[in-house]
């Protein structure tokens, strides 16, 4: 059995929940709890099911404009993976060939595209995020 969209039974629960931009933490906070109620909730209605994506979607500007994620450089991607792999600069020497380069590189040197492929080989990762 396919439930229908009821127009008057989203238009309530609306009017219950009052959702709008969010604008501050506190606002978020609120929105993820009903969203997570929501999300939990053992068979939701479509009209439920449309509120909790509008929750979502103002969640997610929210945090897109307030949290951004930044993004790396490639050799602070490498400093990521060899602290957290506890890999040290000599281990790395001998994936890109010379100890010399590889301190070069742990200290900001350019990565080339040779030693990129070879970075990401190691680490078992996509070559971009040294590129």
């Amino acid at each position: 059995m396919t439930r229908t969209f009821n127009p008057e039974s989203y238009g309530k629960l609306l009017a219950e929940y009052q959702p709008k931009i969010i604008t501050t933490d506190a606002e978020n906070e609120q929105a993820i709890a009903l969203a997570l109620t929501l999300e939990h909730r053992p068979n939701r209605t479509p009209e439920e099911e449309m509120l909790l994506q509008l929750l979502v979607t103002l969640i997610e500007q929210f945090e897109e404009t307030h949290y951004p994620i930044l993004q790396g450089t490639p050799n602070s991607m490498l400093l990521h993976l060899m602290d957290a792999r506890d890999t040290t600069t000599e281990a790395l020497a001998e994936v890109i060939g010379s100890l010399e380069i590889a301190l070069q590189i742990v200290n900001g040197r350019t990565i080339t595209k040779t030693q990129a492929e070879a970075l990401a080989d190691y680490f078992n990762v996509d070559i971009s995020l040294f590129t």
